[in-house]
C-alpha cells in the first residue's frame, strides 16, 4: 500500500514499552555519483544541491520525534544527512563504522553495469567486499541500536545497500533485497519489540510515497 507522507506511522514513542525500540533507517541524500549512477563505495563525495535538501526534508521530517539517538556511516553523504536530523533535536551524530557502504574496491566510482560486463555480477568481481559479511556488521550495528534505545526512537543513516540487506534480513517477508528500493533521501520506520522487528514505513521519502506494513519477522 501506498500514501503521502504526511506524518510518520508508528506508535507514538510516549507509548513504547520498555521493552520496545523505535528505529528509523535513513539513506543518505544525493552526491554527484548518485545523479550519474556509479558506484560510491567507500568514495566520500558530499551530498549534492538535491541530496542537501533531501537531508533538510528528513529532519523536518523527524522533528517532532521524540528522537534521543542519531548514528550514522563514517562516510561524509551520510553524516551531512544525520546532521540535518540531529541539529533539530539538539544531538551529536555518533560514527558507527559498520554502517559504511560496501566496499567496491577499486570498481568505486565505476557503473555497475560495467563490472557485470566483466565478471558476471558484483559478486564475482575481485576486490569487492561480500554480501555476507556487509550483512553481518550492519545487522550487528542495528541490532545493538536498538538494545541501546529501549524505550525511545533511535535514527541511522546509512547506504542502500545496506538497508536493503538489513531490512530483508530483519524482516524476509520483504523479499530479494536485489528487489527491495531504497531511494536517496527516504526513511524506513521499525520497531522492535520483545526479540522481534515489523516494518511500519517503508522507502517513505518526504513529499513523496511511502510503503507500509506490519508483518513482523524474529
Amino acid at each position: 500500500m501506498s500514501s503521502k507522507l504526511e506524518t510518520v506511522s508508528g506508535p507514538a514513542a510516549g507509548g513504547l514499552q520498555a521493552g520496545a525500540a523505535r528505529v528509523f533507517l535513513l539513506r543518505h541524500g544525493r552526491t554527484n555519483l548518485n545523479a550519474a549512477g556509479l558506484l560510491r563505495g567507500l568514495l566520500d563525495p558530499r551530498l549534492d544541491a538535491v541530496g542537501r535538501a533531501e537531508a533538510n526534508r528528513l529532519g523536518e521530517a523527524l522533528a517532532t520525534e521524540d528522537v534521543t539517538l542519531v548514528v550514522a556511516s563514517p562516510l561524509r553523504r551520510a553524516v551531512e544527512t544525520a546532521e540535518a536530523v540531529a541539529a533539530l533535536h539538539g544531538l551529536e551524530v555518533s560514527v558507527d563504522e559498520r554502517l559504511a557502504d560496501r566496499d567496491y574496491g577499486r570498481w568505486a566510482g565505476h557503473a555497475k553495469s560495467e563490472v557485470e560486463a566483466q565478471h558476471g555480477s558484483l559478486d564475482h568481481a575481485p576486490g569487492v567486499e561480500s554480501l555476507k559479511d556487509v550483512t553481518q556488521r550492519a545487522l550487528k550495528a542495528i541490532e545493538e541500536l536498538a538494545l541501546t534505545s529501549l524505550g525511545t526512537t533511535a535514527v541511522a543513516v546509512t547506504h542502500d545497500v545496506i538497508l536493503r540487506q538489513v531490512l530483508t534480513s530483519l524482516c524476509p517477508h520483504l523479499g530479494d533485497p536485489e528487489m527491495l528500493q531504497q531511494d536517496t533521501g527516504c526513511l524506513n520506520l521499525l520497531l522492535f519489540r520483545d526479540g522481534c522487528w515489523s516494518v511500519e514505513t517503508l522507502n517513505a521519502v518526504p513529499g513523496g510515497e511511502s510503503t507500509q506494513g506490519t508483518e513482523e519477522s524474529r
